[in-house]
């Protein structure tokens, strides 16, 4: 089991013809089940054409009426992103995992309402993510996949680097993931961690999750307030930015302290109020983890 996907998700490559979409199209193909799950790619322009035996259509709704895609993954430029995404969107995808930095807030804040207006199923999983992998599966998105393992850990952050960097804590402890998801440091994405918490907790095979979240809003109180009353499962947390100085913008668009919230600390001491064991030292993430087993 995992969650979002697995080795029966079949994707779409948007911007596959791209530098960036070449290379990690390329590698996530080479990556376990990835010859089988990723089967399309799409280019207005390029239809009928294919990169390395993926064959390229007109649009995601052509690509999913011809391979069965039932995900997407977004690598094209920030002008046209918010637009690929509302494609995949109008096309029924059941998943669209956006790794694009840098699309402007206002184009998210459109696609993200015209989405709740219309009732839309598909899931979002960004922007600005690194995407979702299950270790021995199927990865998407531009983490390393030689670090993961395949076990029974969930991971869900708001930061690329850190994603790599728990999950690597957690291989070297010899505990495997079961899925690490990167929701994107924009303060306009989809999946929230409150959602993914969610996921893991219905999935019998996560025994445990690792939590990261950065300073900027309110997201990782409101899922600590929700696991402290749902959650089955230990889950032990890491928030970047404990030394940032208030209102400077810290790497991510999301990851601003306005008004005096959204501290570390202040994320900090309301996760331990809900029962979460925490740490200030991304270091020990791996340790606090296989501590609360």
């Amino acid at each position: 089991m995992s969650i979002l996907i697995n080795e029966s998700t079949r994707v779409v490559t948007q911007g596959i013809t791209g530098k960036t979409g070449q290379f990690h199209t390329r590698m996530c193909r080479e990556y376990a089940n990835g010859r089988e799950c990723f089967v399309a790619g799409v280019h207005p322009a390029k239809a009928g054409q294919d990169f390395e035996g993926i064959p390229i259509f007109a649009s995601v709704a052509d690509a999913r009426a011809k391979t069965g895609a039932n995900t997407s993954v977004i690598y094209v430029p920030p002008a046209g992103a918010a637009a690929a995404i509302w494609e995949a969107v109008e096309a029924d995808l059941d998943l669209v995992i956006c790794i694009t930095e840098g699309i402007p807030v206002r184009d998210m804040i459109e696609v993200r309402d015209r989405m709740r207006k219309q009732n839309r199923r598909t899931i979002l999983v960004g922007p600005n993510c690194p995407g979702v992998i299950t270790p021995d599966e199927i990865k998407i998105g531009i983490m390393p996949g030689h670090i993961h393992r395949k076990g029974r850990i969930g991971v869900v952050s708001r930061s690329g680097t850190l994603t790599y960097e728990a999950v690597a804590q957690l291989t070297e402890l010899g505990l495997g993931q079961s899925t690490a998801v990167g929701i994107g440091g924009d303060p306009v994405n989809g999946l929230k961690h409150i959602d993914v918490l969610r996921l893991f907790n219905d999935d019998p095979d996560t025994d445990a999750v690792v939590m990261i979240g950065e300073i900027g809003g309110s997201d990782e109180e409101t899922a600590a307030l929700w696991a402290r009353d749902n959650m089955k499962k230990p889950v032990v947390g890491f928030i970047a930015g404990v030394t940032a100085p208030p209102g400077k913008r810290m790497g991510h668009a999301g990851a601003i302290i306005s008004g005096g919230k959204g501290t570390a600390d202040e994320k900090l001491e309301v996760m331990e109020a809900c029962g979460m064991r925490v740490t200030r030292n991304p270091a020990e993430m791996g340790k606090l983890l296989k501590a609360a087993l």
